[in-house]
């Protein structure tokens, strides 16, 4: 089986939040973009460092399922600078262990990808993907 095409994106600075990454060409709605890469550690591990890096205002740790979690801000890729949004164009999905973001709807070239961070926490981060926005992760 050959190797999946990924397109190709880019981080750079966000209107959003501090950096973003962005399409760097047109991206098909459902197309795999990028895995969320990092460190695997247990739920149990994870949260003292969520807890460390929700006091910067900042959130790496991925859920895979209730006992594994993907701690980006250690061996993380490109994808931890991925910004939340409340209408986003992407999604992130869990596929064989392994946490793809894809589009969810046909993205164009510059456009800034984001996706639902969907969080469960202490909602101590205020949303800024549009102004006058509501939700706290």
């Amino acid at each position: 089986m050959g190797a999946i095409y990924l397109p190709r994106i880019r981080r750079k600075r966000s209107k959003l939040h501090g950096w973003g990454v962005f399409a760097l060409e047109d991206i098909n709605k459902n197309k795999r973009i990028v895995t969320y890469d990092g460190e695997k550690i247990t739920s149990k591990e994870s949260a003292d460092r969520e807890d460390l890096y929700l006091r910067r205002g900042e959130i790496w740790c991925f859920r895979i399922n209730r006992r594994w979690v993907i701690d980006a801000n250690v061996n993380g890729n490109v994808a931890r600078f991925i910004n939340h949004s409340c209408r986003p164009n992407c999604y992130s999905n869990v596929i064989d262990g392994i946490i793809w973001v894809i589009a969810g709807k046909n993205v164009k070239a510059g456009d800034e990808l984001t996706y639902d961070y969907h969080t469960e926490g202490d909602k101590e981060i205020e949303c800024r993907c549009r102004p006058g926005c509501k939700t706290r992760l």
